[in-house]
């Protein structure tokens, strides 16, 4: 189980920088398991692949616009605030990573803007991390709307003064099925779905299901350690609603496929089925590392970007695939130049 085993070579002009032109046109390769074939696809053609007696599920999390940039009172050193996970109800308190850390401590005031600044409260002993208040008189995501910036991976490079870059991103950083902020990364796969691909599905007989993940530092947080299994995942927020979990296990009961739409979605269900061997209604945490050989429980196909080297989504599309047919695909990618990562092309594993 070591990290090198996961680890490619990605000439750099396949990271994608924009997305594409028209969210459907983006390419699809479909890894179909039980014939070992690979085949070339757009994501229009999804309809097409997806039998009416299945169940898609579907995270409908928001990107929240998490990036802050200020200057540190009163020496006017620039400061960047990124947002993770709110810890009151009111939105004033936040765990954020913040860079460069070493210009902070306990007290540390940074000002956003005239409506906004940041009080560093205390550092925390995992991973980085700060504890923080939002300091302004209006709404807090209102405030951030005005304020913040997508945060977008840094593999995605922007200038902060391009103002259509941001419009765009504001856009299309987000699933149109998007509901509550509350994710520091967009749900990938989804970016693919239109409004009319999924009336289209609805009018097959697909079901259509909602689950909601909120993206933080576990879906992202590079793996650091050579023995994979020391690997720690960073716990994620997660609801699954009463009527969500009846209608997924009367599908499995019917023997109905369960298509997963990103490995958020996967890990949620996961989650669930690991802890009590149904899903369940339930609002809790997940820090569920899927890797091979994995079981699973729920999901029998996934929709999913490429991802990173020796990440752990990587890991977890491998449980589902066999790792050489998922090493296999990605050569088959890359010599096909397919666009990679957040704002790339999809696989369906079938």
């Amino acid at each position: 189980m070591l990290l090198s085993e996961y680890d490619y070579d990605l000439p750099e002009e396949l990271i994608a920088q924009l997305p594409a032109d028209k969210r459907e046109n983006s390419r699809m390769l479909v890894l179909s398991r039980d014939k070992h074939s690979i085949e070339h696809k757009h994501f229009y053609d999804i309809v097409d692949y997806i039998d009416s007696d299945s169940v898609l599920v579907l995270n409908n999390t928001k990107v929240l616009p998490a990036r802050l940039f200020g200057v540190k009172e009163p020496t006017g050193a620039k400061i960047e605030v990124f947002l993770l996970k709110s810890l009151l109800d009111s939105g004033h308190q936040w765990e954020v990573l913040i860079k460069p850390s070493k210009r902070v401590k306990a007290g540390t005031i940074v000002k956003i803007s005239d409506e906004l600044s940041v009080r560093v409260l205390e550092k925390l002993e995992d991973d980085g991390e700060w504890v923080v208040e939002l300091i302004c008189e209006d709404n807090v995501l209102d405030v951030l709307h005005r304020n913040g910036h997508i945060p977008l991976p840094p593999y995605i490079e922007r200038k902060l003064a391009d103002e259509d870059l941001k419009k765009l991103d504001f856009e299309r950083y987000q699933t149109v099925y998007a509901k509550d902020e509350g994710s520091v990364a967009a749900p990938t796969a989804g970016l693919h779905f239109t409004k009319e691909i999924l009336e289209k599905l609805q009018a097959k007989g697909v079901e259509i299901i909602y689950v909601t993940l909120n993206v933080g530092m576990g879906t992202f947080r590079p793996v650091k350690c050579e023995n994979i299994l020391d690997h720690k995942m960073h716990s994620e927020t997660f609801e699954i609603t009463e009527e969500a979990a009846r209608k997924i296990n009367e599908a499995k009961k019917n023997g109905k496929k369960i298509i997963a739409v990103g490995t958020t979605s996967v890990r949620t269900l996961e989650t669930v089925y690991k802890k009590y061997g149904e899903v369940r209604a339930c609002k809790d945490h997940s820090e569920l590392f899927i890797y091979p050989p994995y079981e699973f429980g729920v999901v029998d196909e996934l929709i999913t970007n490429f991802h990173l080297p020796k990440s752990t989504l990587l890991m977890l599309v491998s449980a589902l695939a066999g790792k050489d047919f998922i090493f296999e695909a990605y050569k088959e990618a890359i010599d096909n130049k397919y666009r990679f990562f957040s704002y790339g092309d999809c696989m369906f594993i079938r």
